[in-house]
């Protein structure tokens, strides 16, 4: 029979692969108490055939009545590694180095963490000691963040910092053959493959869409980790639920008020807009020389934009703007199919404007960049959203400071709860 320990922690449909007889698998019921086992999903549409089936993690492959749920729960063992195979040699700052030190004591002591830090205090790094500490034991860490941006970007990070580790990487637009990695980094969407395969879950970015407010994801992420595996939340805006897990005492939680360089967050600006910021094919002349001022200081610049359908228009307008004629715009966003290229040539310099969406709001960092947000007062712009898009700038140790211009025609209150986060954060 095939050799399926690199399956060990995951679990996937009798209709894909079914050793439902070798050591160590277990088989249950793809749908139980009318719930999905999976995702623990209400099941309730129904095939031709009137059989009921999962409409939540369709996209994983499709959960139907009748079929089983095979689980890898054979025990691995991985080799105990010095320092658990953590090469960087950067050094955290003091107080970073106390976070650092809490979340290794309260690993050891069996206690869940949410890290509560602000955008660009270097949580990534914050995590290497505790992942280090994790594996020395010979034990399975995985970060699991709801982007994949947030993910494109960790990747390399990690493999810079753990060379002696061989870490998996997955998320929907990049396939890779399952292995059995001792550290993986993956989308939330991802855990809804494993069961109870890591003792030591970190989800960055806790409070980001799809993972927050999704019972789905946040049944996957329990159901991954092991009955005595620890968690650890990352975010620098924590949302309510977590903080009241914090009052009740179920999960510890560590703050920090200051980026990794000692600066404080570049406070945002602010600017009302009486005229549409785009009316036929021509931008507001206002935005244009506010984008202006941008391009010439030399800075990228992401332009924020609430919806998918407006990118295309506003970066045709921007190309037909004559100071913009030397510059490369791009547009990107979720459904894109050269997203990731995109990101890493605006990363690289090659593309000076980029459009976007709020799928970079957050988790990832491009150097010297400069921001702007159109139509800050869409109901799609959070307090949360305001300020991890603020975050984005001046992030970097030689270039602190930067601009942030949040454009709008009616004030609300997440601009003004965003504004008035920052400024706490800052004292």
């Amino acid at each position: 029979m095939e050799n399926i320990s690199h399956l060990a922690g995951r679990q996937w449909l009798s209709s894909q692969l079914d050793f439902s007889t070798k050591k160590g698998i277990t088989k249950i019921k793809a749908v139980i108490n009318d719930r999905c086992s999976r995702c623990n999903a209400k099941v309730w549409a129904k095939l031709p055939n009137g059989k009921r089936y999962c409409r939540e993690c369709i996209g994983l492959g499709r959960v139907v009545e009748g079929d089983y749920l095979i689980r890898n729960e054979e025990k691995v063992n991985f080799p105990r590694t010095k320092n658990g195979g953590l090469t960087w040699n950067g050094k955290l700052t003091t107080q970073q180095e106390k976070i650092a030190q809490d979340l290794v004591q309260n690993y050891m002591n069996k206690q869940n963490t949410l890290v509560h830090a602000v955008t660009g205090a270097g949580k990534t790094e914050m995590m290497f000691p505790l992942i280090a500490h994790c594996l020395a034991e010979g034990k399975r860490c995985c970060i699991a963040a709801p982007r994949i941006d947030v993910v494109n970007e960790l990747f390399p990070r990690l493999q810079v910092a753990f060379t002696k580790i061989r870490i998996g990487k997955y998320h929907g637009h990049e396939y890779q053959e399952p292995g059995l990695e001792q550290l993986t980094i993956c989308t939330t969407h991802q855990l809804l493959k494993f069961f109870r395969a890591f003792d030591l879950l970190i989800i960055d970015e806790a409070d980001s869409f799809p993972y927050v407010q999704n019972p789905e994801l946040n049944f996957a992420s329990k159901n991954a980790l092991k009955n005595n595996g620890q968690m650890v939340y990352l975010t620098a805006t924590p949302t309510k639920d977590l903080l009241k897990l914090v009052k009740k005492g179920q999960i510890q939680q560590l703050k920090l008020n200051r980026r990794f360089h000692g600066y404080s967050l570049p406070v945002p600006k602010e600017k009302l807009f009486l005229r549409p910021f785009l009316e036929g094919k021509r931008i507001n002349p206002k935005l244009v020389q506010e984008i202006s001022k941008v391009i010439k200081a030399k800075h990228p610049l992401l332009l924020f934009l609430p919806r998918i359908d407006l990118i295309k228009p506003y970066v045709s307008a921007l190309r037909n703007e004559p100071e913009f004629k030397q510059i490369t715009i791009e547009g990107v966003h979720a459904n894109d199919v050269q997203r990731i290229a995109k990101v890493d040539n605006f990363r690289r310099g090659q593309i000076q404007l980029l459009v976007t969406t709020t799928i970079l709001e957050r988790g990832v960092t491009f150097n010297h960049v400069w921001v702007i947000v159109v139509q800050a007062d869409d109901k799609i712009y959070n307090t949360s959203s305001l300020v991890q898009i603020a975050g984005r700038v001046g992030r970097s140790k030689t270039d602190p400071t930067g601009l942030i211009l949040f454009c709008y025609q009616k004030y609300t209150s997440s601009l003004r709860n965003a504004m008035k986060q920052i400024r706490e954060m800052n004292k």
